[in-house]
Parts: C-alpha cells; sequence; structure tokens
C-alpha cells in the first residue's frame, strides 16, 4: 500500500488547517522526497522491539543522565504509541477524528478456534466509518450536520460500500480492546462520486495493526437510485483532511526516526561497547 507524496501546501490551505495540527505538530520539521511512511521497512513489532531495546540497555546498566533519558523515550511511546504507529502512516488520532476508540473485544466475538472471528473485524471498521462520517456532522463541520448524518442512512445522498478487502495481520483474543481509524487514499477532486478509505484495526494488548482494511465506497442518491457527487462542501472538507493526514504522516514519521535514533544512542553507551557487561545482581550467601 503506498501513500501520496507530501505536497507543498499553499499558504492559504496551510492558515486554515493549522489550527487543527497540535502545536508541537506544527513546529516539526518534516522528510521530503519519499511517499513511503517512516515505519514502511520497520518490523510490524517495531515499537514493542524499541522497548526491548531500552530495556537490555537498562540491564546493562545505565548512567543516571541515560536512564532519565530511558525514562523519556517509554513515557513518549506509552502515551502517544497510537500517534507513533497509526499517525506515522498518515491515519488521524485525534479525538474527534477516530471511528471506534478502545472498544472492548467480547468474549462472545470468538470462533471454535480461540481467535476473534474473521467477519468481525468487517463489522469494526463498518461501525468505525458511520463513526468516521458522523464526526464531520457532531464536531468537524456541524453547519451542514443533516447532510453529513445523511451519509450514513438511505434517504438522500449516502455511502454504499462496493467492496472492502480485508488483510488479516494476526488473530485477536479476548480480553483485548480495539482503535479503528479511517484515512482518505487520496485527495478528493470535485464531483468524486466514489473514493477509497484505508482502514487500521489495532489491537491495544499487542499495540499494533491487527487487521487492515480497504474499503472501496460509492456515493448513491437513493431518491434518484443512482450514483451522483458529493456536495462541494464535503469535497472542501474531505481535502482538508487529506492534507491533515499528510501532515500528520511526515510529524510522527519524524518522531518515530527520532525514537529511533535516542534508543541507538542509548545503546552505543550501554551494551554495545567494548568493556559492556551485563548487570546480572548480586548474589547474597545465606
Amino acid at each position: 500500500m503506498r501513500l501520496l507524496l507530501m505536497r507543498q501546501l499553499p499558504s492559504s490551505v496551510s492558515i486554515s488547517l493549522q489550527h487543527r495540527i497540535p502545536r508541537h505538530a506544527r513546529s516539526y520539521s518534516t522528510p521530503s522526497g519519499s511517499d513511503e511512511p517512516a515505519t514502511a521497512s520497520l518490523n510490524p513489532r517495531w515499537l514493542a522491539d524499541l522497548r526491548a531495546r531500552i530495556g537490555k540497555c537498562i540491564s546493562f546498566g545505565l548512567k543516571a543522565e541515560q536512564t532519565k533519558e530511558a525514562g523519556s523515550i517509554l513515557q513518549e511511546i506509552a502515551l502517544d504509541w497510537r500517534g507513533l504507529v497509526a499517525g506515522s502512516e498518515g491515519f488521524l488520532t485525534e479525538k474527534n477524528r477516530r471511528g471506534l476508540y478502545r472498544q472492548e473485544v467480547v468474549w462472545g466475538e470468538m470462533d471454535s478456534m480461540g481467535h476473534v472471528n474473521n467477519v468481525v473485524y468487517n463489522r469494526y471498521a463498518e461501525s468505525a466509518r458511520v463513526n468516521w462520517a458522523l464526526n464531520f456532522a457532531n464536531v468537524l463541520d456541524p453547519t451542514h450536520k443533516r447532510e453529513w448524518s445523511e451519509l450514513v442512512t438511505p434517504t438522500g445522498i449516502g455511502m454504499i460500500l462496493r467492496s472492502i478487502k480485508t488483510d488479516y495481520k494476526f488473530p485477536m483474543k479476548y480480553p483485548d480492546r480495539v482503535t479503528v481509524l479511517h484515512k482518505l487514499r487520496k485527495r478528493p477532486e470535485p464531483n468524486i462520486d466514489h473514493f477509497i478509505l484505508d482502514v487500521l484495526i489495532l489491537s491495544e494488548l499487542h499495540r499494533r495493526p491487527a487487521a487492515r482494511c480497504v474499503e472501496d465506497i460509492v456515493v448513491y442518491d437513493y431518491k434518484a437510485a443512482q450514483k451522483a457527487p458529493l456536495e462541494p462542501f464535503m469535497v472542501e472538507k474531505l481535502q482538508e483532511t487529506f492534507e491533515l493526514q499528510e501532515q500528520a504522516k511526515h510529524y510522527f514519521g519524524n518522531k518515530v526516526l527520532d525514537l529511533i535514533g535516542r534508543v541507538r544512542k542509548l545503546e552505543k553507551g550501554s551494551w554495545d561497547r567494548i568493556d559492556a557487561k551485563e548487570d546480572l545482581g548480586s548474589i547474597v550467601d545465606l
């Protein structure tokens, strides 16, 4: 799955979006020249591996300043792991952008194999897609609440799922919680009557994607019984959303690379040196 190349935003668009991006995100530098997220070449378990690498550094002993740095890195990972994992791919993780957030996996969603049944993942994606649209109605563009709300009903201009493709990354089990996020694959153009949404289903227990979906959405006029273009104000809001996705991808991508660099620096000052000795503790004679 490839993402679009980050483009230089027109000044007018940048100004209009500034209030939607956290201040620290706007001040963070972004890389250029690549349309791949920073985590594309990393092991899917990269976040867990990063914590394990810090643990190894601690086992070889750290100086006071290094211990403080290790604690700072672990705290950043714990507080914003969704941003690091999903934001670095362009998914928006803020409260008013989430489809599902920390929803409990219930025992009855497992099948006879003791895993969450495959069809449940698609239900997660469906429920999150409805909430994704309602976020525009209730928070992001309440001026057009009725029109956004109708997208998830068969009463006017609505969304129809033409197809869904699901890739299962590992089998989830009860107990766990899921966060489900949607993002636009391409920047919407005027008069569009269909679009693609990428879906990320995150396991909170494992802090990595349990499944990925691709949803092909058709805009349909139920009264006229035919496809219809999105309203211009909807296209504008979706375009703004896409630009925010691109900014998030590069901000969190840089943050991931920075954390990896900081952990590597700790390694060079602990176990990865000539005189390194693992601290196995002391044995007391009884």
